[in-house]
């Protein structure tokens, strides 16, 4: 398979979701007023919405507090979020996209450049590194459950997705990653959520077509600075590189 998302950014993502679990879903829930504004609250016809639960969901996000937000979102009273997008360069020319929701632009270009600066990155113009990236859908699966007994069939998995229309299969170190055309994202998983799976993570990803491998430790040190800096950002709710973390 070419392309696909890199198993070490998989599990560095999952590890940063585990712990900040509340934050997360703070940044969700923008992304969800963001959705609400400009398609309405049915997720029926709001497709990026409905992405939207999936990936709460996948955050064990109770239904409660889905649609909490959603009324919220779509009172008269909502906080006007903004959907703002950085594209620049990591140590060694590691390509980056932020995207960011925010009710102060000022306050977040502010911050996404002093990141970049401070962490030998380069903001870029839009379209800079964009051109190397492809959304996906992304539903990441565990073979084993919380106490690491083993309860997911991997062949089988395989089959109930592919018959649910994802577009491609693969696995690596005790975890299954399904993809899928960003569109079917969600009736893929309302589908497999039939069938019982959980998920570990389930969202549209912006997927490198290559990837950038760092051999000075200064370089992977600022690259990982300059990642934590940004996730930790209450505006900035996704962070997209190609740099294989080995």
């Amino acid at each position: 398979m070419s392309g696909h998302s890199k198993w070490k950014n998989i599990m560095h993502k999952k590890e940063k979701t585990d712990a900040q679990r509340a934050k997360v879903f703070t940044k969700i829930g923008k992304e969800m007023a963001i959705a609400v504004k400009a398609g309405g609250p049915d997720p029926v016809s709001n497709a990026k919405l409905r992405d939207l639960i999936a990936k709460a969901k996948a955050n064990n996000v109770p239904n409660d507090n889905i649609e909490r937000v959603i009324k919220k979102a779509s009172g008269a009273d909502a906080v006007a979020y903004e959907e703002l997008v950085y594209e620049g360069y990591g140590p060694s020319g590691v390509a980056v996209i932020v995207e960011a929701a925010t009710d102060n632009k000022n306050r977040t270009a502010g911050d996404v450049r002093h990141y970049f600066d401070k962490f030998g990155g380069k903001l870029g113009v839009t379209g800079s590194v964009s051109f190397m990236f492809s959304p996906k859908g992304v539903i990441v699966v565990s073979e084993n459950d919380e106490y690491g007994d083993k309860v997911v069939d991997g062949d089988q998995l395989m089959e109930d997705a592919l018959e649910a229309g994802a577009a491609d299969f693969a696995e690596e170190d005790g975890y299954y990653e399904i993809y899928t055309e960003p569109d079917d994202l969600s009736a893929v998983c309302e589908d497999l959520e039939g069938k019982g799976y959980k998920f570990e993570s389930a969202e549209v990803e912006k997927v490198p077509s290559t990837y950038v491998t760092l051999t000075s430790d200064d370089d992977k040190k600022f690259m990982n600075l300059l990642i934590e800096n940004l996730e930790e950002n209450e505006d900035i709710v996704n962070v997209w590189h190609n740099w294989d973390e080995e």
